[in-house]
């Protein structure tokens, strides 16, 4: 067992995947005696080389389409976006070529690319820096779209996404690089918790809490809150955004009777609808209440000095779970 940040933890999980297979290889801005904007890839290129870890032009529709053309030649790049904002250069070749090209041959081809994101707020930056795209993702069929929430899921997720087959939207929270947590390292390859399953981090009773990346900590925050007041919440952790783990998270549903939904992306049209959606459908005569979602909204992303108004926050996560426990 090991503690470290984040940040740390994709950087050693990274590590490991290049150790193991040497057709990793990664590709990025600034990624390379820089360590990237968030130091995540630091020491890497000092290790591994230079035709390893590649520095890139800024043009990221460039990165991803030569990471399209190099998995198609047998390589497994990883690709380091800068910031979640500058991902939409590289949109179109990565919704119309990234995504498709399995299906586009009959599974003949397989484009393995991981994408890295950082996403959400929280940092106090300025625009561009702090959107949740996640949904535009998880609307593409083809792509896989994951998002950690501790330093031991970073850890073992990115080797993960990386021996993927499919490519992958890794998305990590910015705002929790800096958090630190124990990793086991030497978990065997069947005690890892599959990619895509949904995991009950805090039991409960009253209500259900489904949350993933930024979040997490946010829902924990709210439950331990809850907790003083006598009230007792179920925190689930989704961990994947595409697919959905929807049978873990209806489990806890059919407990509570109750749900509340919190993410840092926008409530309209937002992962949290689709969640919403798929539990009523599920859950109908288990539910007491009508699915309550919390988020951001449906603005652009405000200024850093005003940002805390525009994030879910433990105050409103709580009165959302007041609501639906009068109803």
């Amino acid at each position: 067992m090991e503690t470290m940040p984040i940040g740390k933890a994709i950087n050693a999980g990274l590590r490991a995947a290049m150790d193991r297979d040497p057709r990793v290889l990664l590709m990025g801005e600034d990624i390379g005696p820089l360590g990237g904007v968030f130091r995540v890839t630091d020491g890497l290129q000092k290790d591994f080389g230079e035709h390893r870890v590649i520095d890139t032009p800024l043009a990221e529709a460039g990165i991803v389409g030569s990471a399209i053309g190099m998995a198609l030649r047998g390589y497994r790049p990883v690709c380091e976006i800068q910031f979640n904002g500058f991902v939409f250069p590289a949109f179109n070749q990565i919704t119309t070529q990234l995504a498709k090209l399995r299906a586009r041959s009959h599974g003949k081809l397989s484009v393995p690319v991981v994408l890295r994101i950082p996403s959400g707020g929280g940092i106090g930056s300025v625009e561009h820096h702090s959107e949740s795209p996640e949904v535009l993702f998880a609307h593409t069929a083809g792509l896989r779209v994951v998002m950690p929430s501790s330093a031991h899921d970073a850890y073992w997720m990115i080797q993960q996404s990386i021996a993927s087959a499919d490519p992958v939207v890794f998305l990590e929270p910015e705002r929790r690089y800096w958090e630190k947590g124990d990793v086991d390292v030497d978990l065997g390859p069947g005690e890892v918790t599959p990619l895509h399953r949904a995991r009950v981090l805090r039991s409960g009773t009253d209500a259900t809490l489904v949350c993933y990346g930024p979040t997490v900590k946010l829902a924990l925050d709210a439950a331990t809150a809850a907790a003083e007041d006598g009230t007792s919440l179920e925190v689930v952790d989704l961990r994947s955004i595409s697919p959905l783990d929807v049978d873990t998270v209806a489990e806890s549903v059919r407990r509570t009777g109750r749900l509340v939904v919190v993410t840092e992306a926008p409530v309209f049209h937002g992962p949290g609808a689709e969640v919403a959606a798929r539990i009523q459908e599920a859950c109908f005569y288990s539910l007491e209440a009508p699915v309550k979602r919390v988020g951001g909204y449906h603005l652009p992303y405000p200024a850093a000095r005003i940002e805390e108004h525009y994030l879910p926050s433990v105050d409103r996560v709580l009165d959302a779970v007041e609501q639906s426990l009068a109803a």
